[in-house]
């Protein structure tokens, strides 16, 4: 059944997804779990690769979707197991982020893509030297 709405929103699409998910949603989507949605997302992935192979815009658009619809599935079970929360999931890659430009967001400098990426290895092989002192 298509809709007339002009366009959903972000809000929207999280409470379709938990409406999906809830006692009286899908039989199917409220069974997966993270392990039985594996095979979904390497094939959105693979989509994705595909259609920037392929150059076809309307097609990554859609594949994107995809993508994101598996980020919110597993965020949705993760809450509904008491796991992390999608806000989590956006609190941790902005972290991420931030920390790994530190050219961006804080006094390094980087003035090239290669001293960008050799930034990004060397702040990566740090944090990797924190987790295994824990």
């Amino acid at each position: 059944m298509e809709t007339k709405k002009e366009k959903y929103t972000f809000d929207e699409l999280k409470e379709i997804v938990a409406r999906l998910r809830a006692e009286d949603g899908c039989p199917w989507d409220r069974e997966q779990t993270h392990e039985s949605l594996i095979p979904c997302m390497t094939n959105e992935a693979q989509e994705v690769v595909e259609a920037i192979q392929k150059g076809d815009l309307e097609n990554l658009c859609e594949e994107l979707g995809d993508v994101l619809l598996q980020v919110l599935m597993h965020s949705q079970i993760a809450r509904e197991l008491g796991e992390f929360t999608l806000e989590d999931v956006i609190d941790t890659v902005s972290r991420k982020m931030i920390r790994r430009h530190p050219h961006v967001f804080g006094d390094a400098v980087a003035r090239t893509p290669e001293e960008c990426l050799q930034l990004w290895e060397q702040v990566k092989a740090e944090e990797r030297d924190r987790k295994n002192k824990i």
